[in-house]
């Protein structure tokens, strides 16, 4: 399957694919992951026109980059020629994966920036984004550093991550943002209320991580599933006990409606995210080729007005149970403030 659909990311960024591949799954967040079907899934991503990677330099605290490189190294220079990679920056954990909080200052930008275009192989990175607002240095200092990596060419774009419209529009007096990163799906919609409009008012596009939400509204996901202490999802309240059977109640709901059309529950889920507007990139997180052929399979779903009825009205805003982070990872949003 090929796609040729693109979208650009607000008024000052690059154009990429309707879909972009997340990458974090490839490096233990959600379990063991084997690397060199991670690195085939790259490729097949790549040669199914899928242009935009998402990484971050603490995913797998740096693994996940030197998987990134492997796989860019070992493809056709035409398809590495094509690669436009969103790196994030600034969370600090420990060997054993404690969290420390995030270092968003000028020097550690910068910092960040040289491990990754060394780890990347790359001489640019082409959208460099704080993971999350770092609550002990102001927004203007972060995004004035990363736009003197930008005036360098060492970055050709300015992203953010989970920051909410007072910081949004204070970036954006700062330096142009091409995009915002923020979790997006049909069982996470708050940034309808007030972030999304900011966006649009001042030209930002979104690219939206967690559209299948941790695979929970996939389809694929059983009650009484277990997951490894060292998978998200493990600690995720929204696949705790009756949680997750009252967020897989949502799902089977969607089941009808996915049936009725001849798709697949994430194929749904993942063109509903792309209705929602085209200065929307949904970012899939497929870790295997045969998730991201069924990903892909949703630039193919068209849905009319009746179809979005049916789907908001089986799958209503603020129907999930459960946050999408555990307390102290929500406390780190400056998004949900």
């Amino acid at each position: 399957m090929t796609t040729t659909r693109t979208r650009t990311l607000g008024t000052t960024g690059p154009q990429v694919s309707a879909l972009g591949l997340g990458c974090m799954g490839m490096s233990g967040m959600y379990g063991e992951a084997d690397r060199a079907e991670s690195v085939a899934t790259i490729h097949a991503a790549l040669e199914a026109g899928v242009t935009l990677l998402d990484t971050g330099d603490f995913y797998g605290m740096g693994h996940n980059e030197l998987l990134i490189n492997e796989a860019l190294r070992t493809a056709p220079a035409a398809l590495r020629e094509n690669a436009l990679l969103s790196v994030k920056f600034g969370a600090q954990r420990g060997p054993d994966g404690d969290w420390y909080g995030f270092d968003a200052s000028p020097a550690a930008v910068k910092t960040f920036a040289a491990y990754s275009l060394q780890r990347l192989g790359v001489d640019h990175i082409d959208v460099y984004r704080p993971a999350r607002l770092d609550p002990d240095v102001p927004i203007e200092e972060t995004v004035g550093a990363m736009a003197e990596l930008v005036e360098k060419g060492y970055v050709r774009h300015i992203g953010l991550s989970e920051v909410g419209a007072d910081t949004i529009r204070r970036a954006a007096a700062t330096a142009p943002i091409a995009d915002l990163q923020i979790e997006y799906a049909l069982i996470s919609r708050g940034p309808e209320r007030e972030i999304l409009p900011t966006l649009r008012e001042l030209g930002i596009a979104v690219t939206a991580y967690g559209v299948l939400s941790r695979g929970l509204i996939s389809g694929h996901v059983a009650d009484g599933q277990q997951y490894a202490a060292s998978d998200f999802r493990a600690h995720s309240p929204r696949f705790q006990g009756d949680n997750l059977r009252r967020n897989l109640t949502l799902v089977e709901s969607l089941r009808k409606i996915a049936e009725q059309k001849g798709v697949t529950v994430a194929q749904i889920a993942i063109a509903w995210v792309l209705s929602r507007g085209e200065d929307i990139v949904p970012l899939v997180g497929a870790r295997t080729r045969a998730r991201l052929d069924e990903a892909l399979g949703a630039l193919d779903v068209t849905l009319d007005a009746a179809d979005l009825a049916a789907i908001e009205a089986a799958v209503p805003a603020d129907a999930a149970a459960g946050e999408r982070y555990a307390p102290a990872q929500m406390a780190m949003l400056d998004s949900e403030r």
